[in-house]
């Protein structure tokens, strides 16, 4: 029911794609509607819809959706001057480009959950929004309804940010929690993941290779470095190699594995990695478990902060969409537009190479269960400069064959990949089972 008051003013919103996060925002500002024109002093009117598949909408029982003026074209919604905001919910690079691109260009507003586009182009967007003087928000293209990207432009904006660590993907998360609550395969753990609708059936690699975290942290480290980052300077790793061996070794040494995003910024240059790694059970990191995600920030005044919740979900990414509908509402004037957050990279950082950083590692290694295999492997570490902080001798079920469990200390990265590509040359190895990077998040 709308609000008759003569100071609320009318906020006009057109959606691009109805899907099951759009439709969450629909039903989100339907439900609040009278709530939000008493917080805010407006009313949000969703205007327009445009979804290419038309009977998603005429299949919808959502109370409302019927007198909305609803098209399968883009531009009907992109081109109505009465619109304030444009909210760009398709995903993917294209077509979504093109219709914030001209969304921002006719001096509209734009919010979007749009990970791979403002990972891939938010530079330019900003930069168009800038010049237009309007704005791009996207609080839901990270971590869902967990507030981080607000607080990193705002609150949080005094300090400089030395480090991001993150749990950013809640299907990998979910993946490795039940590979060692239910004593999984990788490949149970991902099929119960499809069961439940957490990872795509068809294709999954978008979570367990990392390519949905490495997005996040590039958005992620943009903000907090002041530097642009895009996913192609994201180092990435996946999950699909840990092995239930991985988990169970971990847990004995004290460890849980997770899916991190780490950003870190050092001496003027920044490094950006998504990897799965071992971490301290007693790190408030490691008790993030199933579909949650959670963000810890290092910063100069604050010290450490962490951000929890859900990361992904109709409800949760819609109330950070409509969490960002209300920060343009309530600064809006039709008359005299103006930048929210703005582009906050005003600074050119050098990447620093994956070769060049320091980790300590975990290292798997079927071997000949004779004299001196122990001896050979060590004088290979030695020779590259990698120095052992402990090792682990555990039976096979192979006979004559024994496996290794060394966890080094901080080494170079491309010192500790030469003494693993010499060492898998050795005739005493079997195998080099696995590497995964130790962070001990300090």
């Amino acid at each position: 029911m709308k609000i008759e008051n003569k100071n609320i003013e009318d906020i006009n919103i057109g959606i691009i794609g109805f899907g099951y996060i759009a439709s969450g925002v629909f039903s989100l500002i339907q439900r609040q509607k009278d709530y939000l024109a008493k917080k805010i002093k407006k009313n949000l009117n969703i205007k327009r819809i445009a979804e290419k598949d038309l009977k998603k909408i005429e299949a919808s029982s959502m109370k409302g959706l019927k007198d909305i003026k609803v098209s399968s074209n883009a531009d009907d919604v992109l081109e109505d001057e009465s619109i304030d905001i444009i909210v760009e919910l398709i995903g993917g690079i294209n077509p979504a480009y093109d219709y914030v691109y001209k969304a921002l260009s006719s001096g509209k507003y734009v919010v979007t959950a749009n990970k791979d586009l403002i990972a891939n182009r938010g530079g330019e967007l900003l930069a168009v929004a800038e010049r237009n003087n309007v704005d791009i928000l996207f609080e839901a293209s990270v971590g869902g309804g967990i507030p981080i990207i607000g607080p990193l432009k705002s609150s949080l904006a005094s300090n400089n940010i030395s480090k991001i660590v993150g749990i950013v993907n809640g299907t990998t998360n979910y993946i490795l929690t039940r590979m060692e609550k239910d004593n999984l395969s990788f490949d149970e753990a991902l099929k119960k993941a499809q069961e439940l609708g957490y990872a795509e059936k068809a294709n999954p690699s978008s979570d367990i290779e990392g390519y949905d975290t490495a997005c996040k942290l590039a958005i992620l480290s943009s903000i907090a470095f002041n530097s642009r980052v895009t996913l192609n300077d994201v180092y990435r790793e996946g999950i699909k190699d840990v092995s239930s061996d991985d988990i169970k070794n971990a847990l004995d040494m004290g460890y849980r594995i997770k899916l991190l995003a780490i950003g870190i910024e050092e001496n003027g240059e920044i490094s950006v990695k998504v990897h799965p790694a071992l971490i301290p059970i007693s790190h408030i990191l490691a008790s993030i478990e199933n579909t949650f995600n959670a963000v810890y920030v290092y910063g100069n005044y604050i010290d450490e902060m962490m951000s929890y919740g859900r990361g992904a979900g109709d409800r949760p990414t819609a109330s950070s969409v409509v969490g960002d509908i209300i920060k343009i509402a309530r600064n809006f004037d039709r008359k005299k537009k103006g930048i929210i957050y703005g582009c906050s990279c005003f600074e050119d950082k050098k990447f620093k190479s994956i070769d060049d950083t320091i980790s300590k590692f975990y290292i798997l290694i079927d071997v000949a269960d004779k004299p001196g295999v122990l001896a050979r492997i060590a004088e290979v570490f030695g020779r590259n400069l990698v120095s052992i902080n402990s090792m682990i001798q555990k039976q096979t079920d192979k006979e004559k064959s024994a496996r290794l469990i060394f966890i080094t200390h901080e080494v170079v990265n491309k010192n500790l990949y030469k003494s693993i590509s010499e060492i898998s040359k050795l005739d005493v190895v079997d195998k080099v089972l696995s590497i995964i990077r130790v962070e001990d998040l300090s």
